[in-house]
């Protein structure tokens, strides 16, 4: 892989590790408001990246279908919405507002439940990003190093949120600040993983670009919906999560249409 690739596959990391890194200078726990804001600005920025950066793309890919252009990108997005389903249902995780994990029994801590469940949602935008960075190794004409490095960066944006929701209620429960930053971080490593076994699969990836593109729009398109809009809907009514949502959604728009 070469550095630019590198660098863009940490990019994201990077963006937990920021916000993992708020239990270092604010005290408390987050309040309701702020999570209501920033599951709203995350939700908003993964749908932008779902949309511009993975499934218009996908139906250019495939142009050459004419009319049914869209086949694969349907395909793919159902398959990738499938996978975190059983994923979902499959790997023990536990949030943060409720009392009982999800996935199978297992004898795991609370600490290590609540990571794997930001973990999970870190999978697909692991995967987006180097399915994106394969697309553009692999020479195809469609897809920039800029427009994957806007990918990152809007990835790394809405981590910085995600890395923030696991560090602070960790630390209000008690955690040492150290152990807090690395259970922060820890939820985010898997990103970086997942796009580089991306990458190594380019041979694979590269012939079915279209599903692949669309798999990752729909991985993340369910992580929106099961778990981000319900967080930014949390407690008495707000609209304060809707406006964040715009906002995300502008900020990666604006930042793919600008570097793609």
């Amino acid at each position: 892989m070469t550095a630019d690739v590198i660098k863009g596959l940490l990019i994201p990391l990077a963006g937990t590790a920021a916000g993992s890194a708020c239990v270092f200078f604010m005290k408390g726990s987050l309040s309701l408001a702020l999570q209501r804001a920033l599951a709203g600005f995350a939700a908003g920025v993964m749908v932008a990246a779902s949309v511009w950066s993975l499934l218009i793309p996908a139906m250019e890919q495939a142009a050459s279908l004419g009319q049914w252009a869209f086949l694969p990108a349907t395909a793919g997005f159902w398959l990738g919405v499938i996978f975190l389903l059983c994923l979902d249902r499959l790997v023990p995780h536990l949030h943060a507002d409720c009392g009982e994990a999800e996935g199978l029994k297992c004898s795991l801590g609370r600490s290590t439940m609540l990571t794997l469940a930001v973990a999970l949602h870190n999978l697909p935008e692991g995967m987006a990003v180097g399915v994106v960075y394969a697309g553009w190794l692999s020479g195809n004409g469609d897809i920039s190093l800029a427009g994957a490095l806007a990918l990152s960066l809007g990835i790394a944006i809405q981590n910085f949120p995600e890395g923030a929701i696991i560090s602070m209620p960790l630390r209000a429960e008690g955690l040492s600040k150290i152990k807090a930053f690395a259970y922060g971080l820890a939820s985010g490593v898997v990103e970086p993983l997942g796009a580089a076994m991306t990458i190594l699969l380019a041979g694979i990836m590269v012939p079915v670009l279209p599903y692949a593109l669309s798999f990752a729009a729909g991985a993340m398109i369910y992580v929106v919906v099961e778990e981000l809009i319900p967080d930014m809907a949390q407690g008495n009514h707000s609209n304060l999560g809707t406006v964040f949502f715009a906002a995300g959604f502008t900020v990666m728009m604006a930042l793919d249409v600008a570097l793609g």
